[in-house]
């Protein structure tokens, strides 16, 4: 169903010749654009609740005129095993009274030996994929290892490319803790490499602590704010040249035009620290990162202020 057959329906669906009535397991505002949407109404059906689910195996019951040979918790796990799918739940309750023998009633582990799990509900491309990688990096942001891990295990079990959740743990290293930890990217990076030695199952647990080292780590977006800072700067101010004593002087002509002149090299320096500008003169000096007082950066404020008060004191 491309943009151009897309496209053809609006006319007829504006004037009324057509009532377009469409089902689909795929996200509408994925697949459909913005133009048919407007002039359609999406009615999104949820996932049954356990007590809906419940009420149709009652109804199924009521039907075949038997109960399911099933104990309470092996109910309620059949139960959760469909999934909020009712077809489902119906398909598990055939399988369980085509098992079972006259007389016999299935506990949990029983139940789990006649029936196959439904598989998770899973769109490596749509909602499901975009729902749970969002809800494993906010809750990492967030400081909670334990919801972190739920997510992970989730994305594993439903089939996630494990190179995807190694590439999206390097990004919550650099975008969420930043240098408030700078071994988190070691870490991540790590992980990423123990699951390409070791593959699945061993290497999820590479991921897992990945993961929990993330999710504790402190956080701060410091350089990422500031390095958004920093391309906005760069776009605004063109292309401004460097202040001349900063310029390398690798010819005589540059050398006239003064390229390096006034250079002071840091490390002859009290402090190692010259104390220069180093921005372009047109520009001014900016200041862009600006680290919270949240561990490794606290050591590194402590630096720049040092620096601040050491360059006032030189100028």
């Amino acid at each position: 169903f491309n943009r151009a057959q897309q496209d053809s329906f609006l006319p007829v669906m504006e004037d009324g010749t057509v009532v377009l009535v469409g089902a689909t397991t795929e996200n509408p505002s994925f697949e459909l654009n913005a133009a048919l949407l407007s002039r359609a109404r999406v009615l999104v059906f949820h996932s049954l609740g356990e007590e809906s689910i419940s009420k149709l195996m009652a109804r199924a019951e009521e039907t075949e005129g038997r109960a399911l040979p099933l104990d309470d918790e092996a109910r309620a796990m059949l139960i959760r095993m469909s999934d909020g799918d009712g077809r489902a739940s119906l398909t598990l309750a055939e399988e369980v009274w085509r098992a079972a023998k006259p007389g016999e009633v299935f506990d949990p582990e029983g139940l789990q030996r006649i029936v196959q799990r439904r598989a998770p509900i899973y769109d490596k491309g749509q909602d499901g994929h975009y729902n749970l990688i969002s809800a494993l990096h906010k809750s990492v942001r967030g400081s909670d290892p334990d919801a972190a891990l739920y997510y992970l295990a989730r994305m594993f079990d439903a089939g996630e490319d494990p190179l995807y959740l190694g590439r999206r743990l390097v990004r919550m290293a650099m975008e969420d803790i930043g240098l408030a930890d700078p071994q988190a990217l070691v870490v991540a990076n790590a992980a990423k490499d123990a699951y390409d030695y070791l593959g699945s199952p061993e290497g999820e647990l590479a991921f897992a602590e990945a993961t929990v080292y993330l999710a504790t780590a402190p956080k701060s977006n410091a350089v990422y704010n500031a390095f958004k800072a920093a391309t906005r700067a760069a776009k605004e101010h063109g292309s401004l040249l460097p202040p001349k004593h900063i310029l390398n002087a690798p010819t005589k002509l540059m050398k006239e035009e003064d390229y390096g002149a006034g250079y002071r090299y840091d490390h002859d320096e009290p402090d190692a620290f010259s104390g220069q500008d180093y921005f372009p003169e047109k520009m001014g000096r900016q200041t862009f990162y600006d680290p919270p007082e949240r561990g490794f950066e606290r050591d590194i404020r402590k630096r720049l202020d040092y620096w601040a008060k050491l360059r006032k004191e030189r100028e």
